[in-house]
């Protein structure tokens, strides 16, 4: 896996899914900071980190988030760690981590669920364009 610079987070995506591509478009497009890069979880670097942090991707499958200094967060906390970085108004959604865990992360389970069928999705992962790739771990 190339190297993850020491001051970047690295989101872990469904490269197959037409939800978690939009998304990633959407992050790409808010993230003025460049806090992030991204990888496909079929790709080398989203398999590396799914052997090393022993993740069952039959149960989280569709985000993760990784970062040197802070682990792993997956699921409801992945996403609201993401909109954090994104700048008002977006990071307003942190108010939702006073909603346990538990609860959270069923809302997440069922979008993620049912995402291929609402959202359908691609035959192969996406590939970012020139401009982008530099964005990209792999």
């Amino acid at each position: 896996m190339k190297q993850l610079p020491s001051h970047k987070q690295l989101i872990l995506f469904d490269g197959i899914c037409n939800l978690c591509n939009s998304s990633i478009n959407y992050v790409i497009k808010h993230d003025t900071n460049n806090a992030f890069m991204f990888a496909p979880l079929q790709g080398e670097a989203g398999k590396e980190l799914i052997y090393q942090f022993e993740i069952d991707i039959s149960k989280t499958d569709s985000i993760l988030l990784y970062s040197e200094e802070k682990g792993l967060k997956t699921k409801s906390s992945a996403a609201l760690a993401i909109a954090s970085k994104l700048g008002f108004p977006r990071n307003l959604l942190c108010i939702f981590y006073i909603i346990p865990p538990f609860i959270r992360n069923w809302v997440y389970n069922y979008i993620a669920k049912n995402r291929y069928n609402w959202y359908g999705k691609k035959d192969s992962c996406m590939m970012p364009t020139a401009e982008l790739k530099s964005r990209f771990l792999e």
